[in-house]
Parts: C-alpha cells; structure tokens; sequence
C-alpha cells in the first residue's frame, strides 16, 4: 500500500465543514457512525464493540483537568468520538485520589449529557506509592471481595512484589496483583469509576503485574467482581476491560479475561527520510495479527480478539529528533510516538493519520486506530498534544479534528457500502 494515497480531498471536505460553524458540524459528525449502531446493555455483540473501538479517541485527564473541558466537549461531539480512552487517568492514583473522584463526578455528566452513547474510560494502572496507605478501605470493599471487615487503611507493603520481585516504577513500585491487597486497591478504583459514570476501564501493563498470578487466575477473579458491580452500577450495566497485552492476551482457562485488547502502535522512524516513520508488523512486540481470541465475557466467540492501538507516552531519548541508530528503546526519531507525532506538520499528521487507518484495516480487521486527541508529551517545546482546533481556550491546539473526523467519515462511507 502506497502511505498518504488519496487523503486530501476527503480532508479538504471535512475541513469545509469546520467552517461553517459547530452547529452544522455536529450534524455532520453523524456520518462517522457505523451500521448496528451504539447500543448496549449488560453484553455487548462484536458488532457494537467494534463500532466503539472505530471511533475511539485518548482524551487523556478529560475528568481530572488535565485539558479544558467544554472545548474537549465541543471537540469530542464535533469529530463524532464514541469512546473516549484515558478519560479518567489517575497516574499514582493514591494521589488526591477522593478529590479527583469528586471533580470526575461532577464532570462525567456535562460530557454524557453532549452525548449519552458515549463511553468514557477510568485507568488501573500498573504503579503504586506509598500514600496509598493513608487512604482507608470502605466496608464495602471488603464485603464485596470476600474479606472481614476492618478498620484500617490500605497497606502499601503488601501490595508490591516480595523482595527479590520488586520493580521500580518511577518513585512508586509496580504492583502485584495476586495479592489480596492489590485486588482491594484495584478494585476500590474501578468501583469508583463506574460510580463516576465510566463504562471502559484500562487495566494497564497487565502482564507485568502478574508475574505470581499463575494462570490469571486472579486476574480472572478480580475482573470479574468488577463486572458483577458494574452489572448493578452502571449505566448500561456493563464495563468494557482492556489492557496492554504484549503476548497478545491476557487469557484464562483458553478465552480472553478483557473485552478487547489495546497496545502502542509501535511505529517504526525510517532513518533514509527524516522525521517520517511507517507501521510494520513484526516490528518489537507490535500486536498485528498477534490478537489472542475464545469466548468473551459477551458470549460470542472469534478466532482474534478486537483491539486498539494508540500513540504511546513514555518520554524522551538523549538525542532528541535524530534517527534511534543504535536501536534505543523505542524511540520515533528521539521521542515518543506521540510527541513525535505532534511535532509533524499539520499535513503530514492528517496524511499519517489515514495512512495508519489503512494500513491498520488492511493488515489486520480486528485492529482500530485510537485517534489522538489529548496526551502527554515530552519536547521542550510541546509538553501536551492538543488535538482540538486553536482558540483562546486551547491556543496550543494542532488542529487535527477535521483529519480525525475524516478518517472516520471515509471509514462509515467504506463500511455501510
């Protein structure tokens, strides 16, 4: 496939459409939605499922202020995003942890309200410091997992590996989830963000939190008390899992645990032409065609589960915009996926983007693009990617909502065909 073929009229037109206004706009934006629709309640078909993860989109803190927003808002209905990944996005969630639950209540509302179908993503990730110990476990956690009701907070040492196990996350370790207090902190933050209003919960680095979890038979358990309090709690009773899945699944028993799969799209920088980088299955860990599929929590079964895969955050490398010779890490000419991205021309970002779209769709149907619309970044000069239109809101915005709501335009007219 020839990258960049035949994406500027489609482009041109979605940028028309920008210009006459919001209002018109967000009737547009409803040629995004695919056949089958949006629904949902309690499970999910692959077609619904599938329909979510094509217009997906990483608003990263949208429920946490990491972004402004009413111009998120404005920007997530007018390029017609259903699910909106990293939405609540708590990195050392023990951090302030009841205060940001608080804003997150407050806020997931005004964002249903601009569109109910829309899914929005709470984060359990992969770290954990030491002030989670000064946060108390409710009663209710401890009904819920089967355990004796005390009063006490949460232990941090029990929580991390054993000694001999441990890795660093930053200034915080990485939990091991077979604990029985990990599953207590876990799953007091995923009941809190179903109680926020998420239905997705990004369960991170999965596999490298259970090194002791033989089987994933914890993993299994844990997820599965988290959907029985979705089932009761929810909105549509429900809450779609994934995690970062390097070996293609996080499996039990023969099926998948998660209800999709998700994983940086592992872009590869190409040194014979500066700054520009390609897709290539089979590059490091990438997930293309590695899908592990069985039967889903939904009752359908496939061969390959569906997933996403999303422009990574994890820093910086010592040459910055040069080429990675000496095979660094995984760097994009000295950065991250999406920070390399933001610093492309507004061009070459809408040209790339319907490239992956393509190349995605074409190498492998169960996998999607997560669009990039707000993430951490890491140049001196750009330390945040703001998908959204420039205005005095957001006057760092790139400016790539008429690229996204192309993508996806072009995607709804080759689908319903």
């Amino acid at each position: 496939m020839k990258p960049f073929a035949g994406t500027l009229c489609s482009i041109a037109a979605a940028f028309a459409c920008l210009l006459v206004g919001h209002r018109a706009c967000a009737v547009e934006a409803n040629s995004t939605a695919r056949a089958g629709g949006f629904q949902f309640d309690g499970k999910i078909s692959r077609q619904v499922l599938e329909n979510y993860l094509s217009r997906s989109i990483c608003v990263e803190g949208l429920l946490n202020g990491r972004g402004p927003l009413t111009d998120d808002i404005r920007m997530l209905t007018n390029c017609g995003a259903k699910y909106v990944a990293r939405a609540l996005c708590l990195w050392g969630a023990e951090n302030n942890f009841l205060a940001n639950i608080q804003r997150a209540k407050e806020e997931a509302p005004r964002v249903l309200r601009a569109d109910p179908e829309m899914i929005l993503e709470g984060c359990v990730f992969e770290t954990v410091g030491p002030r989670v110990s000064q946060i108390a476990i409710p009663d209710w956690v401890f009904k819920d997992l089967g355990q004796p009701v005390e009063q006490r907070n949460f232990r941090y040492e029990d929580m991390i590996y054993p000694p001999g196990q441990r890795r660093p996350m930053g200034n915080a370790q990485v939990p091991d989830e077979s604990r029985m207090e990990t599953q207590l902190w876990f799953y007091y933050q995923a009941a809190s963000y179903i109680d926020v209003g998420c239905e997705g919960i990004h369960f991170g680095q999965v596999e490298i939190m259970n090194r002791n979890d033989h089987g994933n038979t914890n993993w299994f358990h844990l997820i599965s008390l988290v959907r029985e309090y979705a089932a009761k709690h929810a909105r549509r009773h429900m809450v779609l899992c994934n995690g970062h899945v390097p070996s293609g699944g996080l499996m039990h028993d023969g099926n998948p645990i998660l209800d999709f799969h998700a994983f940086p799209l592992r872009i590869k920088e190409t040194p014979e032409k500066p700054q520009e980088a390609i897709l290539q299955a089979g590059f490091t860990d990438a997930i293309y065609g590695r899908s592990k599929g069985g039967k889903t929590f939904s009752g359908w079964t496939c061969e390959h589960l569906p997933y996403i895969v999303e422009f990574d955050n994890y820093g910086r490398s010592r040459h910055p915009g040069q080429a990675n010779a000496q095979g660094e890490f995984l760097w994009v000419w000295g950065y991250d996926e999406i920070t390399w991205f933001g610093l492309q021309s507004k061009e070459y970002r809408a040209r790339w983007l319907q490239y992956a779209w393509d190349w995605v769709r074409n190498k492998d149907t169960n996998g999607y693009v997560e669009m990039p619309g707000g993430r951490t970044a890491s140049a001196s000069d750009m330390r945040w990617y703001y998908a959204n239109n420039p205005s005095d809101a957001v006057p760092a915005g790139s400016g790539d909502e008429a690229a996204i709501h192309a993508v996806w335009a072009k995607d709804t007219a080759n689908f319903n065909k």
